[in-house]
């Protein structure tokens, strides 16, 4: 039987415009860009990595303008991210100033949580176990 198990999942989240989202991933928490798509108001699709996480941003006006993508409209989803990290006091401090959806706070299954809103308006719940 040939081999059919999964190798990676990436979310692909879809935004009006592609920098605010850099600047929460990039610039505050060092995630690489690995490929970078021109728009023309920006980029219109950037993939993001670092460490075991990768991310993807598409522009809105991008993916209407893909003639592949008929059935995939944008309807003002948005995702839902959980990050496992390793210190969240180093993660809140680097997302000082950034959107907090819920404070941190501890979790019935061991996890210390802080819940932010991106700038292309996705949550993002990063967590940090004791371990």
């Amino acid at each position: 039987m040939p081999d059919q198990s999964c190798r990676k999942a990436t979310p692909v989240l879809y935004v009006p415009a592609i920098a605010p989202s850099l600047a929460f991933w990039r610039d505050r928490l060092g995630f690489e860009v690995t490929m970078e798509v021109p728009g023309e108001d920006g980029p219109a699709f950037v993939a993001l990595a670092s460490g075991g996480i990768e991310l993807m941003y598409q522009t809105t006006a991008a993916l209407a303008a893909d003639p592949h993508a008929h059935g995939m409209e944008w309807k003002g989803d948005r995702s839902y991210l959980f990050v496992e990290v390793a210190d969240i006091d180093a993660l809140a401090a680097a997302l000082e100033g950034c959107e907090v959806v819920s404070p941190r706070h501890e979790t019935f299954y061991g996890a210390t949580e802080i819940v932010y809103r991106e700038p292309g308006g996705h949550f993002v719940t990063f967590a940090q176990f004791s371990r």
